[in-house]
């Protein structure tokens, strides 16, 4: 394995973050790296993220002045991350990350890091004592969290730099609790049921290794987004619509419950064929258009719906631990932005609901904003809608951040 290799590519992913790019997206920079090497690639460029706040503090401390060549900061940030978060051999971090700086500015680094990371493996307990309360956020972020769930934040931010768990939904049409808790035993595979349709692999393992996964039995989603269908009830005979709904996860948990008529809408296209892809995998099919949800009159035939899922667009703050770059991308009034883009898209899906039809409203968001406050206007709005039910799940062990509010037209 090339270890220098995938430090050069976690470099550029980092450095294409802190430009502004979606890290999936930024993860490009590892795509010719070989099947040995990308899982290593991952879990540094996905560590950096979560623990940038601690990495960039134990650079300042080793520094008399800032450090402005891109290249070789980023640089010591990821050789940090590996030699304190990882058991990638100290001495093999240190030899390729020097040689890497040596390409670049001509060796004018090498001997700087060298030194920075040499000195930072002789004082390492005592430097990353220093950092251990680093909340690993924007500080907009954290007072953020304090002030709006005080009793809760220290553990959000502690969970915020966990790798997420690994929960499996049951295909309850194919298997059931104590059948597949059989097969996970007969493979090995260590796990926790968290209800009787969710259950969480201790280890990650590849989805290949993941007992009947190819023959529908279950299905990769978060604990706390397996809430939506539950919430939203689905009937057999009814007619739902699945706003925003790729990767389709959702989609096919509806399914999986009633024997329903289901419209998936998404405004990507290719998206929308992983939602066709999931669909095909578990045996199930639904009406999937490539629209913006807002623009009805792209793909709404007038005939109402009973019930809808508005997963709608959100700032994604309740899934950072999964997506970290998201705390470094996320400015203070987002939020708040987004709250706005999310007035026309809720308003025209109530116009396609039927009289005594039921909307679920959900985010993967943990900020009122984009919830409580978004619920309390759009009542404000619609005198022919009630609340009758409003859930903030926020961060833990076992589940993502999400919001759910099930709104009944009168």
């Amino acid at each position: 394995m090339s270890l220098r290799d995938i430090q050069k590519a976690a470099v550029h992913c980092l450095l294409s973050v802190e430009n502004g790019t979606n890290l999936r997206l930024a993860l490009s920079c590892g795509k010719d790296l070989p099947d040995s090497e990308h899982a290593a690639f991952l879990d540094t460029s996905y560590g950096v993220q979560r623990f940038s706040g601690s990495l960039k503090d134990l650079l300042s401390s080793l520094l008399n002045k800032p450090l402005t060549d891109k290249n070789i900061n980023a640089l010591l940030r990821v050789a940090f991350y590996q030699l304190a978060y990882t058991r990638t051999p100290p001495h093999a971090v240190v030899n390729e990350a020097v040689i890497l700086s040596a390409k670049w500015q001509h060796g004018k680094f090498k001997n700087l890091v060298n030194a920075l990371l040499r000195r930072f493996l002789r004082e390492k307990d005592a430097l990353l004592e220093k950092v251990k309360n680093n909340s690993n956020l924007p500080e907009w972020f954290e007072n953020r969290l304090y002030e709006d769930y005080p009793d809760d934040a220290h553990h959000i931010i502690q969970v915020s730099t966990q790798h997420p768990p690994l929960t499996l939904r049951l295909n309850r049409r194919k298997t059931n609790r104590q059948n597949y808790g059989e097969m996970l035993q007969k493979n090995n595979i260590a796990h926790t049921f968290l209800s009787d349709i969710a259950v969480c692999l201790q280890n990650p393992v590849k989805v290949s290794e993941i007992p009947h996964f190819a023959y529908g039995f279950v299905s990769v989603q978060d604990f706390g987004a397996m809430r939506a269908a539950e919430l939203l009830q689905p009937k057999d005979g009814e007619r739902i619509l699945d706003a925003c709904a790729a990767p389709g996860g959702k989609t096919a948990h509806i399914l999986e419950i009633a024997d329903c008529d289901v419209t998936a809408v998404d405004i990507d296209a290719n998206r929308l064929q992983k939602v066709q892809d999931n669909l095909q995998r578990l045996g199930f099919q639904a009406a999937l258009k490539a629209a913006n949800a807002a623009n009805v009159d792209e793909w709404y035939n007038g005939q109402p719906f009973d019930a809808i899922l508005a997963d709608v667009p959100c700032s994604a703050t309740g899934t950072i631990r999964r997506n970290p770059d998201i705390k470094w991308l996320r400015r203070v009034d987002d939020a708040q932005k987004i709250a706005q883009q999310q007035v026309r898209l809720l308003d025209n899906l109530w116009g396609c609901l039927n009289n005594g039809g039921r909307m679920l409203f959900a985010t993967c968001s943990i900020f009122r904003e984009e919830n409580q406050q978004q619920v309390s206007h759009f009542l404000q709005r619609h005198d022919d809608a009630q609340c009758v039910l409003q859930q903030q799940l926020l961060p833990d062990d076992w589940q993502d951040g999400f919001y759910y509010a099930l709104l009944q037209k009168n």
